[in-house]
């Protein structure tokens, strides 16, 4: 059996079996999703993070590239009860340490009670405690990430949905899942996706319907960038975000946001809309959440089992966000009429800015 050890944040390590070799580091996290590992494995929102699946087995069906939310495996290392060999060789080819035969039980028990932590993981033949303690002591905070947009966006804008007719999105990258792009284009939007970086020169060359903040990995006060497009654009064009777009759009317009203490990772996440009462189950990705809503905005759903903020509406300007992801995948499709609601903000903008006839 190949040697794998896991250190955890204040020295306790652990055993367990290498699937996949290697020496990794990252804040320790966990996902309670029971389907929809692909989806997960390859969601950027989980870059510089170890991934714990809190369902035992993980690869029972296999592994399908069109199943995949972007290029590439984006956790650090993955920890599980038992991979199969499908997912452990997947996770090989992309040279991502994986162990297994873990009690995951426990992990995300110490996960729940002292909250994400700093983890470092060694994998092979010859590794030892040390190097997993190594690892660990060489780990950043999520915070100390300050470049971490440009692990996960695109170096150039792309366009897709040309040929379509109907609303210009301006979708800012800073770690887009493929699925929020499908989504606009199945509403026959056309997708502008701009690298997180990206100027409001940029933005304006596009005449955009909508600017469009996408989720992503770290702590949303590190992207300046996207704070200084909502900054420039929330007044005269709409806006949308989802997740992490929803604290960058806050943060933008006088809000503030918070660290969590493990955060909300999984597909049965229940959320209340508070103008209608009715509750839907969610699918999530994140380790911070809005504290403030500021002046411009005001929170229209909240999480049940926590009241964080869930979705926000804006008071005086064209916004709409989701904490959550209403593109799904993986996940319940409950909520991607939100799509519907985003692009009918720039059809409202437009009837109105049509002169009435004398």
């Amino acid at each position: 059996m190949t040697a794998a050890y896991v250190a955890l944040e204040g020295g306790h390590v652990l055993e367990a079996r290498g699937r996949a070799p290697g020496t990794a580091r990252g804040e320790l996290v966990f996902t309670t999703a029971y389907t929809g590992y692909e989806e997960s494995l390859t969601d950027p929102s989980y870059e510089e993070q170890i991934l714990a699946f809190s369902y035992p087995l993980i690869g029972n069906y296999g592994v399908r590239e069109e199943r995949f939310e972007s290029d590439r495996v984006h956790p650090r290392a993955v920890l599980a009860k038992e991979l199969t060999e499908d997912v452990a060789d997947w996770l090989a080819s992309e040279g991502v340490p994986a162990v297994d035969r873990l009690d995951t039980r426990d992990v995300v028990t110490d996960i729940r009670d002292s909250g994400a932590m700093k983890c470092g993981i060694a994998v092979g033949e010859d590794v030892t405690e040390e190097d997993a303690l190594a690892e660990l002591e060489a780990c950043k905070a999520m915070s100390e990430h300050t470049e971490i947009g440009e692990q996960v966006s695109v170096d150039e804008q792309t366009t897709y949905g040309a040929d379509n007719d109907g609303e210009t999105v301006a979708l800012v990258d800073c770690g887009a899942k493929g699925s929020i792009v499908d989504s606009l284009l199945a509403r026959n939007a056309t997708v502008h996706v701009l690298p997180h970086d990206a100027s409001a020169h940029d933005v304006d060359a596009l005449e955009p319907d909508i600017l469009f903040i996408s989720n992503g990995p770290g702590d949303p006060a590190n992207y300046e960038h996207a704070i200084d497009l909502v900054q420039a654009f929330a007044e005269d064009t709409p806006v949308a975000g989802i997740c992490l777009g929803q604290q960058i759009v806050a943060e933008a317009l006088g809000g503030a946001t918070e660290k969590m203490t493990f955060g909300h990772r999984g597909v049965n996440q229940p959320v209340l809309d508070l103008e209608s009462g009715q509750v839907v189950m969610t699918t999530q990705n994140h380790g911070y959440t809005v504290a403030e809503p500021g002046d411009h905005l005001e929170v229209t759903q909240i999480n049940v089992n926590d009241d964080t903020p869930e979705g926000l509406d804006g008071v005086d300007y064209d916004i709409i966000t989701r904490q959550y992801h209403p593109e799904a995948n993986p996940g319940p499709e409950d909520t991607l009429d939100f799509f519907d609601d985003v692009l009918a903000m720039a059809d409202a903008r437009a009837t109105t800015a049509v002169p009435a006839d004398d």
